[in-house]
């Protein structure tokens, strides 16, 4: 559903048609849950009858990034390129790597075997 609203707001006819195979009542359902939840808002656009139009809140937006990656790992699991994002202009499938703003640089594949594990106290 998160992925579904990435590129802006839409409208519940929208989002049927976004996310294939959804029933209208567990759609709803879940909108109700992601609004409750603090990741999705939803604005009226109509008022007789009253529809709304679903956003994601800066708090789903800060989950695109993780949908993103689950979306590519599962996508690698599937037989064929199984829509996983390709470059536009060559057709190569795309890589996630981390990348550091500050410095510029990517980092190494393994830094996150590298890194000290969370003290929980």
């Amino acid at each position: 559903m998160v992925e579904a609203l990435l590129d802006g707001p839409k409208r519940f006819a929208d989002l049927e048609a976004d996310v294939p195979g959804i029933a209208t009542n567990i759609l709803t359902q879940r909108l109700r849950r992601l609004e409750a939840g603090g990741l999705v808002v939803s604005a009226p656009y109509s008022d007789r009858p009253i529809r709304y139009a679903y956003y994601l809140s800066d708090e789903g937006r800060s989950l695109a990034g993780a949908a993103r990656m689950l979306a590519l790992w599962s996508a690698g699991r599937l037989p064929g390129p199984a829509g996983a994002p390709a470059h536009p202009a060559c057709g190569t499938t795309l890589e996630l790597r981390w990348w550091c703003p500050t410095c510029e640089e990517p980092s190494p594949e393994n830094s996150t075997e590298e890194a000290e594990p969370l003290a929980w106290i």
